[in-house]
Order: structure tokens, then sequence, then C-alpha cells
């Protein structure tokens, strides 16, 4: 009995998915990707001054073994989660701020606080500049985010979003019910197990829909910024534990627009295993000025 095999067909000229990969429309347009993030950052060892260029150094040597036990301790809710670094002179904060680097998180809180993540993971440098109230303070903090950021962020901030009884601007259509979906998640966003997201884009809405839900939530004074895989920006608003979240790709255009109900983003924060981690890595670093 004689069977016909069906050949395999020829090979696709062209990839089978992405650009290229659809047949151009009888007008010549093309289907266009929107790019897409192409790096992240990940863990690099800092440039180390020799163990003999260290002499001197003692009281910044001393600082990051101090940061070290905090990075061992840090599950154990310790209370003193913070180096005082206002005592080092120059030298020993240069060794200080060499051996921690820069990593992929920077944070602005109003204009009296600064905060850098360094390149191991929860270990954050905090800068605060006198103001009213306030000294001046330079220190270390161990965490997933920097605490005094957070006392700060919604620090006389709004429990609810007022609704006017009827909108008056044109081409507002979806933002007036986001009101009511915030009000309901900001009221019990203290004890949230997790965030509450509204992703604007997936959502249908106009530029007046984002102009009115701007004014309405006010804006905030903070800003994170995050370099971890593409660049993402996160801004407090001037509504309880309610930040937008917004990332860009490599051409810095928008590609996911979000608001997240909740005391700070995860996006911002260090993992507990990352922390874990940096302990390990610090350890390796200190070895070698034992």
């Amino acid at each position: 009995m004689s069977t016909s095999h069906t050949p395999f067909p020829a090979p696709l000229n062209g990839p089978l998915v992405g650009p290229g990969s659809q047949p151009a429309d009888e007008d010549g347009g093309e289907l266009e990707y929107m790019q897409m993030p192409s790096g992240m950052m990940t863990f690099e060892a800092p440039d180390l001054p020799e163990p003999e260029d260290t002499e001197g150094l003692a009281t910044g040597l001393a600082a990051l073994e101090a940061v070290l036990d905090l990075l061992k301790a840090h599950k154990t809710n310790v209370s003193g989660y913070r180096v005082d670094l206002d005592q080092l002179d120059a030298a020993n904060i240069d060794l200080v701020n060499q051996v921690l680097g820069e990593g992929e998180v920077s944070v602005i809180a109003g204009s009296h606080v600064q905060a850098q993540e360094s390149v191991l993971a929860g270990v954050w440098r905090v800068h605060r500049t006198a103001a009213a109230g306030n000294s001046k303070a330079s220190y270390i903090e161990v965490g997933a985010f920097p605490t005094e950021v957070l006392d700060h962020a919604f620090t006389g901030s709004k429990q609810v979003v007022a609704m006017p009884e009827e909108v008056a601007a044109e081409n507002i259509f979806n933002a007036p019910p986001l009101i009511a979906e915030i009000n309901e998640h900001v009221a019990k966003s203290e004890q949230a197990s997790g965030p509450h997201v509204i992703n604007l884009s997936l959502l249908p809405h106009t530029e007046e829909d984002l102009t009115f839900l701007t004014t309405s939530l006010e804006r905030g004074d903070v800003t994170i910024l995050s370099r971890g895989y593409g660049n993402c920006r996160i801004s407090s608003t001037g509504t309880h534990n309610t930040w937008w979240v917004q990332f860009y790709n490599s051409q810095d255009s928008l590609i996911l627009n979000t608001i997240e109900i909740i005391a700070v983003p995860e996006v911002a924060c260090a993992a507990a295993e990352d922390i874990d981690d940096s302990a390990a890595r610090l350890d390796e670093i200190l070895e070698i000025y034992r």
C-alpha cells in the first residue's frame, strides 16, 4: 500500500513574531511595536580601596561594620536600624560612600530630605538639611524603605477625595467613578494586605479625565525614581497612601500608568531576600579590611 507524504512547508523568510512578522497593509502601513525597557541594573562590586589605603579610616570601617550588624539582624525588628554619620570626617565619609556606591532607587522628600539606595539593596544613605523643627542629619538606614520619607509622605494628607455634585468640564467620563473607588480603598489601606492598583493604561480615559484625577488627588512632594528595570517614576499625592506609578521605556515614552493605594509601592522597596544577600556581600567586602 502506498502512502503519500505531504512535504514540510518551506521555512518562512522572516521572524515568526514581533516586527516584520505581519504582512504590510495594502496602504503600505506597518504594525509598529513600542520599545520596551531593554536593560536591568544588576549588582556590581564597588571599586574598593586597597587595605593599606584605609589607614586612619577606622571610624568609617566601624560604621560599615555596624551596617553589617543591622543587615544581619533586620528580621528581628531591632530598635537601632540607623548608623549615624554626622561625626565622621570627610575622609571617612568618602570611604563609606565608596564602599556603598549608588543603587537603583533615589528619593526626594520635600526640600529637606534626600535618600539614595546603595548598591546593597536595603542600605540607604539619608541626608536631611536643616529646616524648621528639624536638625541637619546624615545617616545610613537598613530596611525596605527609609522611614523618614514615609513619615513625611502623607503628613497632612486628606483621607477622602471630595467629589463635586456636578462635573462641569467636558470630556470627563471615567474619572468620577474612579474617585469613589479610590475613597473606598484609602479608607481600608492601613489594614490592607497588599496594594489596590488602578491601571489607567487599560482603562478608557481622556486627557480631561487625567486632569480631573490629578486635580482631585492633589500633588504630594515625594518623588521616587527607580532604574531597576527601565525607568519608573513614583509620585505621592495629597491623598493618604495614594501614589502615581509610571513606567517609561528607553525612549522615555510612558508604557504603564497606574494609581497605587498602599503605604509605599513595592517596586520602590528592597525585598527581604535581597537584604539577606546584601549582608553576605558586605561581609565579603569588609573581610579584606579585618
